[in-house]
C-alpha cells in the first residue's frame, strides 16, 4: 500500500467518510444474503477493533453477535451504519457496496439501527419521535410545509399513517401524544425501536435492546422483536449481553473475542463450543447452558 500524503485526509480513519460513491440499484431482486460483511478489519491507531470478521444475514434471519465488553460489537454497527470506515473488506447490502457510503444514504437504502443508550428527544411526544424516522421519505420543502397546502399536506398524512401504523403495532397507544422524557424507560427503548421501524427497513441492527430492562420489560420486547421479524419479515442483527433471550431469539449466532470471530452457529452449537465457553459464556458448558 502506497503510505498517504500527510496533507490529505487519512481514507482509512474510523471518523473520514469520502464523497458517496452514489450506489446504483440491483437491475434485478437481489437474490442470497441481505447482508455481507466480508474479512473487515478495523483499527484506531494501532488498537485492531475488528480483526477479519466475516458474516453473513439472510432475508428474514435473526443474527445475534456476543462477546465480552470491548470485543468489537459495537464497531461492527458503526461499520454496518457506515459511521466508520474500515481499514480493509467488504461490506454489501442486498449486493451493492456499503464502504464510502455516508451514513444518512445507508439509511436511507433500508438499514436502520437502535443505540445503546437512548437517543430520543426528550421533549418531543412520542408521535413526534417516530416521525423523525420518516424523515427520508419526506420530499417537500420548508414552503410547502409552512404553506401546508399540495405535496406537503398529502406526504405529511401519509407519513402519519405509517407512524400510525408503528403505534398500534408497538402499542404504544397509551403514551402516544406524551413527551418522551416522561416515559417509563422500557417504554422509551419500544419508542426508540419504533422510530427505527418507521423507516421501513429491510434491516434492522438491535444494540443491546433490552440493557437496564426489567424482566417484564425483557419479555415484552423479546415479544416486538420476535413480532418483527416474523410479521413484517425483516432481517435482524442483534447485539445483546442477555444470553437467555439470546439463545430464545436467535437463528445463528456470531462470537467475538477481542475483534476476531471465534464461532458462528446455531444457538446450540454455539453453546458446546469449548472455545465459546472459554472466551465468554463461562467455565463449562454446564455454566453456558444456564447463562442468561
Amino acid at each position: 500500500m502506497t503510505p498517504p500524503d500527510p496533507t490529505s485526509p487519512d481514507p482509512t480513519s474510523p471518523n473520514q467518510t469520502s464523497p458517496d460513491p452514489t450506489p446504483s440499484p440491483p437491475t434485478r431482486p437481489h437474490e442470497g444474503p441481505v447482508l455481507e460483511f466480508d474479512d473487515v478489519t478495523l483499527a484506531f491507531d494501532g488498537v485492531t477493533a475488528i480483526d477479519g470478521v466475516s458474516f453473513h444475514v439472510d432475508p428474514g434471519e435473526l443474527l445475534a453477535i456476543i462477546g465480552p465488553n470491548g470485543a468489537g460489537k459495537t464497531s461492527i454497527f458503526n461499520v454496518l451504519s457506515g459511521v466508520y470506515r474500515p481499514r480493509s473488506g467488504s461490506v454489501r447490502f442486498e449486493g451493492r457496496e456499503l464502504l464510502g457510503v455516508r451514513p444518512h444514504r445507508i439509511a436511507a437504502m433500508g438499514i436502520a439501527r437502535t443505540f445503546q443508550n437512548i437517543e430520543l428527544f426528550a421533549h418531543l411526544t412520542v408521535v413526534e419521535n417516530l416521525m423523525l424516522g420518516r424523515h427520508h421519505h419526506m420530499r417537500y420543502g420548508a414552503l410547502s410545509a409552512f404553506a401546508w397546502l399540495g405535496r406537503a399536506r398529502r406526504e405529511e398524512l401519509a407519513n402519519r399513517a405509517v407512524v400510525e401504523e408503528v403505534v398500534d403495532f408497538l402499542e404504544l397507544a397509551p403514551w402516544r401524544r406524551m413527551p418522551v422524557g416522561l416515559l417509563p424507560y422500557g417504554v422509551r427503548k419500544r419508542v426508540e425501536l419504533g422510530r427505527a421501524l418507521a423507516m421501513e427497513p429491510r434491516v434492522l441492527l438491535l444494540d443491546e435492546p433490552v440493557a437496564g430492562m426489567n424482566a417484564e420489560e425483557t419479555e415484552d420486547m423479546a415479544r416486538f422483536v420476535l413480532d418483527v421479524r416474523e410479521e413484517l419479515g425483516i432481517a435482524i442483527v442483534m447485539v445483546e449481553h442477555d444470553m437467555g433471550l439470546v439463545m430464545d431469539l436467535a437463528d445463528r449466532v456470531l462470537v467475538l473475542d477481542f475483534g476476531r470471530p471465534v464461532r458462528t452457529g446455531t444457538p446450540a452449537e454455539v453453546q458446546r463450543d469449548p472455545d465459546v465457553v472459554r472466551a465468554y459464556l463461562g467455565e463449562s458448558p454446564r455454566t453456558a447452558g444456564g447463562a442468561g
